[in-house]
């Protein structure tokens, strides 16, 4: 019965291991989402009819994802609740980068995880 616990104590602390992995494995997608931006020069991103500078949106997507709290598990979750729209007035958020090019985040988001998780060794 003492061997038995203590294969199920081992098994339990795969799984949950496993678990702890994956759940680190997407933050640290969402962090390095969150640092793309910080780390762009000369972009603005456009908030409601407003633009921020990279710092301020980083803050921004920082303060979203914290309020966002259990709602988001995976990168995913954090493109479509913090970094696509305004969760007050529904409108898109875009990024004009230093060229003058602008696009919606949910895209330059989206184009980032891919790139990431396609460039994985």
């Amino acid at each position: 019965m003492k061997n038995i616990s203590v294969v199920l104590m081992v098994l339990l602390s795969l799984v949950a291991a496993d678990a702890f992995a994956q759940d680190f494995s997407e933050a640290a997608k969402i962090q390095y989402l969150i640092a793309s931006v910080e780390t762009l020069e000369g972009a603005k991103f456009i908030r409601n009819g407003h633009e921020y500078d990279a710092r301020a949106a980083s803050d921004h997507l920082r303060l979203k994802l914290q309020i966002a709290g259990k709602k988001v598990k995976t990168a995913e979750d954090f493109i479509k609740f913090c970094a696509s729209k305004s969760s007050m007035t529904g409108e898109p958020y875009l990024m004009r980068f230093a060229d003058g090019t602008t696009v919606k985040s949910e895209v330059y988001f989206r184009d980032k995880l891919k790139t990431l998780t396609t460039n994985k060794p």
